[in-house]
This record gives structure tokens, sequence and C-alpha cells, in this order.
């Protein structure tokens, strides 16, 4: 008996918001249609980018777009990659929760999805069984499309055996829509609120989501993805390892640090990775900020046999 219409909607949205909903893996796409919509995720956070065609911009939905863009990237940076893929720190069952909040709100999966990954990526870094190696299926494949196979959609709870005795994160993980959802219902919310007490400021509910939203989320998405692509691509090596990693100033300025590609690869666990005083890395200065007050502890130094071998010359490349 084949489900009616309204069941193959609700088995679609469970399938969307509960990430541990079972599904077959389709067969490869065969033609450029097929191909096209496995981006649908990905085209529906594209698209409404183009509302600031009709909403405009204000000064205060640009800073509010600026803001979430720092405090997400943050988030992303300093948890989601140096904390639960690295363990670079020690955080308390309280912080590391709201960070995986802060983290989910950027609207690139939960945080063990995301340190799995992660974690299989250093471990096969730059060989055949790198999802997302740029030396092995080009550009667009590391950047973006990496993500929209389905055999990379499930979390590899093998790899972070260490967090699934968390159950607020394993539940955070499983419902990674939710936070971005809520973000979004939340911006248009206090675009409209003022709009109503503050006219003056030229804003609305819709100019907030997608500015707030939607345009923040996007570039804060194709900036995380450079690491994945650009930073093995263009740069320089300071340390010769056995992937294609490197060190890219530009790529670390709006990653708030992480562009320091070889750096990280070489040395992968500790809490910084602008290893030496003239390497920006804006997430290492909060990180110490934050355990200043307390918030985090034991942040993990880049030993000194790591920076006697990062002065000695090595190759130069473009």
């Amino acid at each position: 008996m084949q489900p009616t219409a309204g069941r193959r909607l609700l088995r679609t949205l469970h399938r969307w918001l509960d990430s541990q909903a079972p599904f077959e893996l389709p067969p490869p796409p065969r033609t450029w249609g097929q191909r096209l919509w496995r981006y649908k995720n990905y085209l529906l956070l594209h698209l409404p980018c183009l509302g600031v065609l009709w909403v405009g911009w204000s000064r205060t939905a640009v800073l509010v777009a600026l803001g979430l863009y720092l405090v997400r990237m943050f988030a992303i940076t300093g948890f989601y990659h140096r904390y639960f893929s690295h363990r670079s720190f020690v955080a308390s069952r309280f912080w590391q929760f709201w960070f995986a909040v802060l983290g989910n709100a950027a609207a690139q999966r939960g945080p063990l999805w995301w340190a799995a990954h992660h974690r299989h990526h250093h471990r096969y870094a730059d060989t055949d069984q790198d999802v997302h190696s740029p030396s092995r299926r080009g550009f667009w494949w590391s950047h973006l499309g990496w993500l929209t196979d389905p055999a990379n959609l499930a979390t590899r709870r093998e790899y972070v055996k260490d967090w699934l005795q968390f159950p607020e994160l394993v539940w955070l993980d499983r419902f990674d829509k939710l936070v971005p959802l809520a973000l979004a219902v939340s911006l248009y919310l206090l675009g409209e609120y003022l709009q109503r007490v503050r006219p003056d400021l030229g804003t609305s509910g819709p100019q907030i989501l997608v500015w707030g939203f939607f345009i923040s989320t996007v570039v804060l998405f194709h900036a995380t993805c450079t690491i994945n692509s650009l930073s093995h691509l263009y740069g320089w090596r300071r340390y010769d390892t056995t992937d294609t990693s490197r060190n890219n100033p530009l790529l670390a300025l709006i990653t708030l640090g992480e562009g320091w590609h070889n750096n990280h690869h070489f040395y992968a666990v500790t809490a910084r990775q602008g290893f030496f005083w003239w390497e920006l890395d804006l997430t290492y200065y909060l990180l110490v900020l934050l355990s200043w007050l307390g918030i985090m502890r034991q942040l993990r130094p880049v030993p000194p046999q790591v920076l006697a071998a990062g002065r000695r010359p090595r190759e130069r490349g473009v």
C-alpha cells in the first residue's frame, strides 16, 4: 500500500529534522538535475540572500550580521574545532553545551558530526579516504560538494565515543536544524520589534532575517569551507607534513585564526594555531580571555620543540 501524500510529507520533514532518521542511500546521480537536487539544502540557504534586493539595508541590519558572523565563527573555531575535535582545552559541561549551541546556530550541522568528520580528515588527510581533499577531487568538491553526498550525512560515531556520554550533545547533534530555525525566527521577531519601537533605525523583520541570518550564515559557511579547500591550495608550508596543508594569513583573518593550517596539521592538539606572535589568531586570544574569566582552563600550549622546528627553513610554496 502506497503512503499518502501527507504521510510522505511527514516522513520527509522527519528526515530533515532528525539526522538519525533511517534512510536508504540513493544511487549515484546520473543526470544534471539529480546532481543539482543534492544541493537543495544549500540552495535554500543561499537563494534568500537575494531578498536584499527587496528589503534593502540599514546600519542595524549590517551590524547584526557582522556580530553574528563573529560570535558564531568563534564558536565554530574555538569549540567545534579546537574543543570538540581536538580537546585542546578543558571546559565545564555547562559551557561546552552552550558553546555547542552557538556553533550549531551557524547551520554547520551538529558538534559531534562536525568533530567526527574533522577527526577523520586528520587521520586520512589528502589520501583517497579523505572526503574533502582538493588534491583528490578538486576545489569545488572539497569546498562544498562533499557535503551533498548522502554517504557523509551520518555522524561517524566511532570517531566521537568520548562525546557520546553527554546526552545533551547527542540530542543537539541529532536535531541539528532546530537551533538555526530558532535563530531565524528570533531575528525576524527582533526586526519586527525594532521597527515598532525604534522606527528611526530603518529596519524590519524581513531585513534583519535576510542580513542577520541568511547573508551572515552564507558568508560564515563559505569562510569556514575555505579551510578545507583554499588552505590546501594557496599559501606556504612551514612544516613538512604528509598532506598539502598551507598557512594563509588572509584566511586566518576571515576565520579568526584557522588559516594557519599547516601549523595545525603539524601539531593539532594545541589551543593555538598561530604559533608565533606575528601570526594573528583571534580565536586563541579570545580563549585566553575566557580562561582568565574561569570559563575554560588548561589551554594546551605549543611545545618548544614544535616552535624550534618551525624556525628552520622550509618549503615556500604558492
